[in-house]
């Protein structure tokens, strides 16, 4: 480890990571270096994102699953105590012209997981992956552009791996 962060993992992290780049299958290090990590306190998510992994129903749900409340962590007293924080920025930010997120948007974000993510970064000062790049856009509330305006940090899962100098090397280990 190369640094003090506690990571907080978003539902794109682990779900393109099975789809693409770090299969369960063919890449187990990847997911031993969540688990170690984790184990180390370092990488964490929310419940509401282990919710959306479980609704797929497949490896990565069973791979969730196994890890539990140590990993997905559940809602405790900090993150509660942000949310209206992080729901009165969502409803009132504006765009250029003084233009809000839309209704959808905004009623979109506060039933999803990222509202809560958002909340327990701000809440335990975490540094927030995700896949998600911020965009000026009326549509959808992006995580990135939460945290900016909130004033969490966040990068994407490569940025904490090379951050974190996670090495997944074929064969023995010298």
């Amino acid at each position: 480890m190369t640094s003090a962060a506690t990571y907080l993992l978003d539902a794109n992290v682990f779900m393109q990571a099975k789809n693409l780049h770090y299969g369960l299958d063919f890449c187990p290090a990847f997911w031993e270096w969540l688990i170690k990590n984790n184990a180390a306190g370092r990488v964490f998510s929310i419940e509401k994102v282990n919710d959306e992994i479980q609704a797929g129903n497949d490896e990565l749900s069973t791979w969730a699953a196994q890890r539990g409340a140590g990993f997905f962590l559940p809602p405790d007293q900090s993150l509660l105590s942000v949310l209206a924080q992080v729901s009165t920025w969502a409803t009132n930010h504006t765009w250029g012209n003084q233009q809000r997120y839309s209704q959808a948007a905004i009623s979109a974000f506060l039933q999803v997981a990222d509202y809560y993510i958002v909340a327990q970064a701000l809440a335990h000062k975490h540094v927030l992956v995700t896949h998600e790049v911020a965009a000026a856009t009326i549509n959808k509330i992006k995580i990135p552009n939460a945290c900016i305006a909130l004033g969490i940090k966040c990068m994407t899962p490569y940025e904490m791996l090379r951050r974190e100098r996670a090495r997944f090397v074929l064969g023995t280990h010298p």
